[in-house]
């Protein structure tokens, strides 16, 4: 699997893009990652395993602490990836506001 579509996997659950927004906000240990969900630590470990796996957090060392923090570089190429339907997006909302400008013009009876 590309490394694209390994992110968007990573992203498509809930709990993990919990987990990944609470990392935007610091390091963080597993126990401190597992308090505001009712999962099992398990199951935020397989969570962490998933994310780990697609790059989006890395794992540290600190004494018998391993916290996790976030690692942007994933997400950089999702942003890169979403620019050209943004820049889509972008022009179709610049061609709406066009349309309801003449509309209004011409609704006004001036069509200058």
């Amino acid at each position: 699997m590309d490394q694209l579509s390994t992110t968007f996997s990573a992203l498509a659950d809930p709990t993990r893009r919990a987990l990944l927004a609470r990392l935007s906000q610091g390091e963080a240990t597993v126990n401190e990652l597992a308090e505001p969900f009712d999962i099992s630590l398990q199951a935020v470990s397989r969570h962490l395993k998933v994310l780990e796996s697609a790059g989006l957090i890395s794992r540290g060392q600190k004494a018998q602490w391993r916290p996790r923090t976030l690692e942007a570089g994933p997400l950089k190429q999702v942003d890169a990836w979403l620019a050209h339907y943004r820049r889509f997006w972008e022009g179709s909302f610049d061609k709406m506001d066009d349309l309801l400008k003449e509309l209004t013009r011409t609704r006004n009876g001036n069509k200058n």
